[in-house]
Order: C-alpha cells, then sequence, then structure tokens
C-alpha cells in the first residue's frame, strides 16, 4: 500500500508540473519588439545611449470616399458676408450632443463635398494638409484673409480577438502607430499571440490580408506599422490559452483517472 501511494504521488507531481509548465507564457512570447535583448545578462545592453536608429516612411493620410471630414473657416470678413463660416455655425447649432458627427461633410462617392457657392470641391486623394490649401485658394476669392483648419473625424480601426477592450477605435490624430492604437484599446493580453496577427486593410477597392509579428523589433519598417483608415486587427491565442482556461477541471479529470488507474493496478497485484 505505501508503495502505491508513493507511486500515485509521484505521478500526481509529474502531471502538475507538466500542465503548469505547458500553460507557462515565456516573454520571448511576451515582450513587444525584440532585438536580443529579452533576459539579458546583466550589464549585457548599453545603458542611457542610442542602441539603434529607423528612417520611418513618412505617412499621410489620403481622404476618400465616405471619410467624414470637418471643414472650419476663420477671417476677417464680417459675418453677414462670411457664408462660409455661417454654414458651420448652422451646422453647430442643429447638431445635438449625442450626434456631432452631423458637424462633418460626408466624402461622397465621387470623392467630392458641396458648399454654397463654391459648389462641390473634390477632396478624395488628398491629405488633410493639402485640403486645407486647397479650400484655403478657394476662400481667398470670398473672404478676407481665409484660414482653413481641415480634420478626419471618422479615422478608425477595429480590435478583436485576444485585447482587453474590443472594438472600434477612433483617432484623434491622422497618423497613428499600429502600437499606439493597441495602447487606446487598452492593450494585448498576456494570452495574445503577439507573432501572427491578422490584419485585414482595404485599399484601392480591394481587400487586403497580412500577418505581422509584433516580437520582432524590424516591424518598424513594415507597412502596418501605421493604421490606415478601416483597418481590422485580428489577434488570436496562444496555445497556452486552453491550458489556462481549462486547466482546473482537466487537472481534475486527470487526476481522477490516474487514481482509478493506480487503484485498479493494486487491486490486480495484490490478488496474483
Amino acid at each position: 500500500m505505501r508503495l502505491y501511494i508513493m507511486r500515485r504521488n509521484c505521478l500526481l507531481l509529474y502531471v502538475s508540473i507538466l500542465l503548469l509548465g505547458s500553460s507557462c507564457v515565456t516573454n520571448k512570447q511576451f515582450v513587444y519588439l525584440q532585438k536580443d535583448d529579452v533576459n539579458p545578462s546583466k550589464g549585457q545592453l548599453p545603458i542611457d545611449s542610442i542602441v539603434r536608429t529607423y528612417q520611418v516612411e513618412p505617412y499621410d493620410y489620403l481622404i476618400q470616399t465616405n471619410d467624414l471630414i470637418s471643414v472650419r473657416f476663420e477671417s476677417l470678413s464680417p459675418k453677414e458676408y462670411d457664408f462660409l463660416s455661417s454654414q458651420l455655425q448652422q451646422q453647430q447649432q442643429t447638431a445635438t450632443p449625442g450626434n456631432a458627427l452631423l458637424m462633418g461633410e460626408l466624402v461622397d462617392e465621387n470623392g467630392e463635398i458641396p458648399y454654397p457657392v463654391i459648389g462641390k470641391v473634390k477632396v478624395a486623394g488628398l491629405s488633410v494638409f493639402q485640403l486645407q490649401d486647397k479650400l484655403q485658394q478657394l476662400a481667398k476669392d470670398y473672404l478676407d484673409s481665409p484660414v482653413v483648419k481641415v480634420r478626419l473625424m471618422n479615422y478608425r480601426m477595429t480590435m478583436l480577438g485576444e485585447v482587453n477592450r474590443e472594438g472600434t477605435v477612433i483617432f484623434t490624430n491622422n497618423r497613428v502607430t499600429l502600437l499606439e492604437a493597441i495602447g487606446l484599446a487598452g492593450g494585448l493580453t498576456d494570452l495574445a499571440d503577439k507573432k501572427n496577427m491578422k490584419m485585414i486593410r482595404q485599399i484601392n477597392g480591394k481587400t487586403e490580408i497580412a500577418y505581422v509579428n509584433l516580437l520582432d523589433e524590424n516591424f518598424i519598417n513594415s507597412p502596418y506599422y501605421y493604421v490606415h483608415q478601416n483597418d481590422v486587427l485580428i489577434t488570436g491565442a496562444l496555445k497556452q490559452r486552453s491550458y489556462r482556461k481549462y486547466f482546473g477541471q482537466n487537472l481534475a479529470v486527470v487526476l481522477s483517472s490516474l487514481s482509478l488507474l493506480l487503484i485498479t493496478l493494486t487491486l490486480i497485484n495484490s490478488t496474483k
């Protein structure tokens, strides 16, 4: 009987260690943008000095159809003659706090937005700053010393999977990195597979599928380093997720099965 108890305890200990080890997530599966700097030896990494530099390609978002943009005109013209600012004022008065998007201009299928007197203005394919310059040149024909301010109101992406807050994130800036966007979504969970993240991107009427690796520092040079309008990021889970989720249930079943097996073997041996 004592031999049976010893065998059972050894098996239980072995199974527990095996299951616990299988459910662990190492730093190499967790740390962002690695470059041979995970768990370094003491004094291995230089302190207070630049280790590497990257030349990141500049990125300016180009306005597309169905974008919602805010256009604000300011000028020295008397208010009664400043029809562009009057239009904006009227929009602000009719918009409700819960429906502020009414204050924006929706880019139609032809890539244009309407304005009184000026007519339709082509905006698709321009950056926010290019559109500001274009509208300012047009406004000079009607207003005294006009200043135009343009903002993109629906610049967003969607995050699904192993994210702390699934859903759509709306940005106030039109140049956002994927790392910033993940931070705005509350970050990834401990069990997120950062090495194989699916990016779905709509560009030029097509939908592209790509996989990105946030564990590699070279991601800084990736064309997916900056977020594009309507990007969708799907983050899968590491295999350890199943261990974490069902660990208690699985351990109880395994231990019960082993105990039953050992009891059966002991009874068989005792009858011989």
